[in-house]
């Protein structure tokens, strides 16, 4: 009974997702911008403090252009959001406002970072929301310190909460070869540095399609549904340290952790719980807080996962 009531919530999830008007307005992708700066790609010689210098300053420019075609377009959020990405100290390794927008912003110094962390977003992250994604990489840095590094990877549409997308893992699909290929660039151009994943809600799916392989220490699930075609932390082919952490108060914790098809239509649900033992993560400690706390400044989880980034055991 009790499965038959997770099947039916999801179907009803879905369909009444399918069903929502979209033509009512525009979509963030509509919003014109210019092609990408062609640029060399990381190695440890255009890792170092002068090129990554020069590459920040043609990503910052490439922003302001942006801005700029959001502004003559109409679109005063877009074009407010893109000219704070484009303040003078902030750093993008990659940017590329079209479709929505791709982006790889760096807080701390990459060049001299012996620890990196990649954060990768759940749903409805874009650039016009990006604002609070940035934050949650700010007080990251903050709390690892100067010999570290946090990379912010938008690399991807993310789904809406409240769309069909967020029920399947077709976005995640399209994402993961992306930040698989992100993440062998970053390893090959810091060889020495301690490299992490971080994957916040629907973004563990996209970790997951990504895993196999990747030169990583630790791989952080937060605020996670499941990881979708891979049931357990063994399935993700990874030699890397599997952590699953949710808040308290965390409305994640009420999705039904199924996976099945649904005929006609598409593989509903991410299966496995990645806090519950079948998964076989390893747990930590992340606080009385809610689906979106996870790197709150002082908070709990933003200690503990502060703590895998650098090699130390969390709470758990």
């Amino acid at each position: 009974m009790a499965s038959r009531l997770r099947r039916g919530l999801l179907a009803a999830l879905l369909t009444t997702s399918v069903a929502l008007p979209v033509s009512a307005a525009a979509r963030p992708s509509a919003v014109p911008a210019p092609a990408p700066a062609r640029l060399a790609p990381l190695t440890p010689a255009t890792a170092a403090p002068g090129p990554l210098d020069a590459r920040y300053a043609v990503n910052r420019d490439s922003l302001r252009a942006a801005a700029r075609m959001a502004a003559d377009h109409g679109d005063r959020r877009r074009a407010a959001s893109l000219r704070a990405m484009a303040h003078p100290e902030r750093r993008f390794l990659h940017f590329d406002g079209r479709d929505g927008g791709r982006t790889a912003e760096v807080v701390g110094d990459l060049a001299r970072a012996d620890r990196v962390a990649v954060l990768v977003p759940g749903a409805d992250t874009g650039l016009d929301t990006y604002g609070r994604f940035h934050a949650g990489a700010v007080a990251l840095q903050r709390e690892l310190g100067d010999r570290a590094a946090v990379v912010a990877w938008l690399g991807y549409e993310t789904p809406r909460t409240l769309g069909p997308e967020a029920l399947t893992d077709g976005r995640a699909g399209d994402a993961g070869p992306r930040l698989a290929a992100f993440v062998r660039e970053l390893a090959r151009a810091k060889p020495a540095a301690r490299i992490s994943l971080l994957c916040h809600s629907y973004g563990s799916v996209v970790c997951a399609d990504a895993a196999p392989g990747l030169p990583l220490a630790d791989i952080v699930l937060y605020g996670s549904p499941g990881t979708g075609r891979t049931g357990t932390a063994r399935q993700l082919g990874t030699t890397a340290t599997v952590w699953a952490g949710r808040g308290a108060a965390d409305w994640i914790a009420d999705v039904p952790h199924v996976r099945f098809r649904i005929p006609l239509l598409a593989t509903v649900g991410f299966g496995t719980d990645p806090v519950s033992p079948e998964f076989g993560a390893r747990p930590f400690d992340a606080g009385p807080g809610g689906h979106s706390d996870y790197l709150g400044p002082g908070s709990v989880p933003l200690r503990n996962i502060a703590r895998i980034v650098s090699g130390e055991v969390p709470d758990a």
